[in-house]
């Protein structure tokens, strides 16, 4: 089981056109998509030794695939005007109704639990951010 091949979702250290390098976030909620978003929604993952056993690895490496297609914060400044509103939009529902992260997610990354206040200074902070596209 363990030599069954699987894609490892490629780590990419140089991103220029990445959220954070492009839209000023404040340091709070930078260190929030960092902690609970961008393991899964960016090309900067950074994998848990348990990701290179299997069956896990590939629970793993199918969730970073599947979050990246959904969003990945490290193709930001690629996506349209239109395209970043409507991500904003799904950040900020997702977020409030807790669906991310994942539930599992903050058991293995304490750091990535979000609290009732985490969640609404992100909805407030996509709102604000949905506003200076406009």
């Amino acid at each position: 089981m363990q030599i069954y091949p699987v894609n490892r979702p490629e780590i990419i250290a140089d991103n220029p056109n990445d959220l954070l390098k492009n839209v000023n976030v404040p340091e709070n909620i930078s260190s929030m998509l960092r902690s609970a978003c961008y393991d899964c929604h960016s090309n900067e993952t950074i994998y848990p030794w348990y990701a290179s056993i299997a069956p896990v690895k590939w629970i793993v490496y199918d969730h970073t695939e599947k979050g990246r297609e959904e969003l990945n914060f490290s193709e930001w400044n690629a996506l349209s005007k239109s395209d970043k509103l409507e991500v904003l939009d799904d950040i900020s529902g997702e977020v409030t109704d807790g669906k991310m992260p994942l539930k599992f997610y903050p058991l293995t990354h304490r750091d990535a639990k979000l609290s009732e206040v985490d969640r609404e200074a992100l909805t407030d902070w996509t709102e604000s951010l949905m506003e200076e596209l406009f």
